[in-house]
């Protein structure tokens, strides 16, 4: 329920910097967080990159003995404990200024692995998302995917900041809770999953002033594409990438979620 402007995140960012760190110490080294999605977490995020740190969001649900962990494997230079910064021993030093963040990979696989980015990277990725979405600064992104992740950082958390796209986040993934957001916030971007399409899908609910519903983050289904446009007179769009290149591919129309594909390559890829 609480609104800011971009005025007010960045002066909060710059609070929460002075009151946890310097960018001396932080310039360079790799910070390890975690935070739900909200105001909270993006402060964090802005205030880190403010002090050239290099950021490595984690999932919210990770518990604290296995970030910490994870600090440590990453040599990171610091952990962010949900109440201050815990210094590590034998952290390293990124020496190129332009690296901004670090994306680690599921571990479905293997362990996981530290994928690094530039700020350009990252902002390279998010425009093509806007671009080939057809996403606006008018537009309101609805957050209930984790910022933290690249799904996350390319439709949500890197627009708002580098291409001014305002986002509400959401307070829940169950569907009564989705269309109570809907009914007050009137979101226009939805970036979700085949799980809460599926659900809402299954529901009487409405949501008012969407415009834009996408699917990421795992196959949709034909079938739950299918139920979705009759349930809501709008079809869903599918959209692939990966964590090591951003996004790949885009359902422009619709029509290949209806017959289980992913749609074609988006604006400035080449397959």
């Amino acid at each position: 329920g609480t609104a800011v402007t971009f005025g007010d995140l960045d002066a909060r960012a710059s609070a929460w910097l002075a009151s946890h760190g310097t960018a001396d110490a932080l310039r360079g080294r790799a910070v390890v967080f975690t935070a739900p999605n909200g105001i909270g977490w993006l402060e964090i995020f802005l205030g880190l990159l403010k002090a050239g740190a290099v950021v490595v969001p984690l999932d919210a649900a990770e518990p604290p003995s296995a970030q910490r962990r994870l600090a440590v494997s990453l040599r990171a230079g610091f952990w962010w404990d949900g109440a201050r910064l815990e210094p590590l021993a034998k952290a390293r030093r990124y020496r190129e200024p332009a690296v901004s963040l670090i994306k680690l990979t599921s571990g479905t696989t293997g362990n996981p692995r530290a994928l690094v980015f530039t700020a350009e990277q990252l902002i390279a990725d998010a425009k093509q998302v806007v671009v080939t979405m057809g996403i606006r600064p008018r537009d309101l992104n609805y957050a209930l995917i984790p910022l933290g992740h690249s799904y996350g950082l390319g439709n949500l958390a890197v627009p708002l900041l580098a291409q001014g796209v305002p986002l509400v986040c959401g307070s829940s993934p169950l569907p009564h809770a989705i269309a109570a957001d809907f009914a007050r916030w009137r979101p226009t971007v939805f970036p979700g999953v085949p799980a809460m399409w599926r659900a809402l899908a299954a529901s009487d609910l409405a949501l008012p002033g969407l415009r834009l519903a996408i699917s990421a983050g795992a196959p949709l289904p034909p079938a739950v594409a299918r139920d979705f446009a009759a349930r809501f007179g709008r079809r869903l769009h599918s959209f692939y990438g990966s964590s090591e290149t951003g996004g790949i591919t885009y359902d422009r129309t619709g029509a290949a979620a209806l017959a289980g594909a992913v749609g074609r390559a988006m604006r400035g890829v080449t397959l």
